[in-house]
């Protein structure tokens, strides 16, 4: 299989080469020949050792439940050759079917601190000399990059684990509402399942659930309580890893505020476009994913800068408000200086006020009536009065200290 490119618009040096496995892999590969590439035995980095798995927060590489499936071995004997990497950690469940990836000098920094944390527990990884990611080697960078999200939505949200009920028995109407389930509220993990190819992620949306679609799709499977996520590279630039990367951190980030205290009612698209967008250009901001709805026309921009269009909104008093972003019901209803705003608002938001964006959504989330069921009923006010709660701001007073907090930073 062909390797991409981690990376574009540099030129590659014309031969790379895979660095050969330790011993021991080596000796594991050739008594494995008989088994599929995704088996635990054929990675080279754990062997489907379970002292490794252990040491490295993985509880399994295959054979859970996934989608609509009770086994991962269901998944790939419908989809055949995609050989997916299936890796189950803490809080996910990842199928990765990508090929390998030749690793970009931009890149390399960034990759080499992420393939350094995952030697300390698996020291068959040699950082420095890894030239090219192969496919198990980029379904454990995926699986790491999953947690990393994981630790640092908890740290928006203001909690951690122990905060959430363990699914076992109904809520006793005591205390704060915090969902049905230990994931974030869910019952069951969240999932994502990335694959190398459009007809491949066609086939499986439209087999499983019924979905026409050729885009990345977020969906909820009511029957096991679990948020799935399903992305191919074949769209746009997501066969360069910074851009996958990104990309995976916008939908996945997303799915984790639908989960937050159970995912019952809708929350104010421009926080979740917002939030999403702020974490994705924290990784590059040269990759930017947008929402889109069926029949709206998809927003696309190049444009690395989003400072200097969002400060021409602000003095061009063109720059939507506060009070009509929150009147926003869908994502296709969205501008693209929508988005460059909505993405302003939360940077200035947590470089300012790094709070209440978690104070935010413990308000609107979780919100129940007097029969002790999910309601978003009355989100409009819960959401005006967070913002006065907590920042001391009506939404006119907010749009003119974040139209300031612009013009002085951007």
């Amino acid at each position: 299989m062909e390797a991409t490119r981690c990376h574009w618009g540099l030129a590659l040096a014309p031969f790379l080469f895979l660095v050969a496995a330790p011993n021991h892999a080596q000796a594991q590969s050739r008594g494995a020949r008989n088994k599929p590439a995704n088996d635990p035995i054929n990675c080279p980095y754990t062997a489907g050792d379970p002292k490794i798995l252990e040491a490295a927060g993985i509880l399994s590489l295959g054979g859970f439940s996934f989608g609509k499936e009770d086994s991962t071995a269901e998944i790939d004997e419908y989809l055949g050759s995609n050989d997916v990497r299936w890796i189950e950690t803490a809080h996910f469940k990842i199928g990765v079917g990508l090929g390998p990836c030749k690793i970009d000098r931009k890149e390399k920094a960034r990759l080499l601190d992420e393939l350094q944390r995952l030697a300390v527990h698996m020291p068959s990884i040699k950082p420095e000399k890894i030239r090219i990611l192969d496919p198990w080697l980029r379904a454990h960078i995926y699986a790491q990059r999953a947690e990393d999200l994981w630790t640092q939505m908890q740290g928006i949200f203001g909690v951690t684990d122990a905060d959430f009920p363990d699914g076992t028995k109904p809520w006793d109407t005591q205390g704060k509402y915090m969902g049905i389930g230990p994931f974030l509220g869910e019952k069951g993990k969240p999932e994502v399942l990335i694959l190398s190819s459009q007809g491949a992620c066609s086939d499986y949306l439209r087999h499983y659930f019924g979905l026409l679609t050729r885009m990345s799709q977020r969906w909820n499977i009511l029957d096991r309580d679990v948020l799935h996520l399903v992305i191919h590279t074949g769209q746009g630039d997501l066969d360069e890893d910074a851009a996958l990367h990104g990309h995976f951190v916008f939908n996945l980030s997303q799915q984790l505020l639908d989960a937050y205290k159970h995912y019952s009612y809708e929350i104010p698209v421009w926080l979740k476009e917002g939030l999403a967008h702020w974490l994705e250009r924290s990784i590059n901001p040269e990759h930017n994913t947008f929402n889109g709805s069926e029949g709206a026309a998809a927003i696309k921009t190049n444009k690395a800068d989003w400072n200097r269009p969002t400060r021409a909104l602000v003095q061009g008093n063109e720059a939507i408000s506060l009070a009509q972003l929150v009147r926003i019901q869908g994502f296709g209803e969205l501008e693209l200086a929508h988005h460059y705003t909505v993405w302003s608002m939360i940077d200035f938001l947590m470089s300012e006020h790094p709070k209440f964006v978690g104070q935010l959504l413990d308000d609107i989330k979780g919100m129940v009536n007097e029969q002790f069921m999910d309601d978003g009923t009355g989100m409009d006010d819960k959401h005006r009065a967070a913002f006065k709660t907590h920042l001391g701001m009506s939404y006119a007073q907010f749009d003119r200290a974040w139209a300031a907090w612009v013009q002085k930073h951007y």
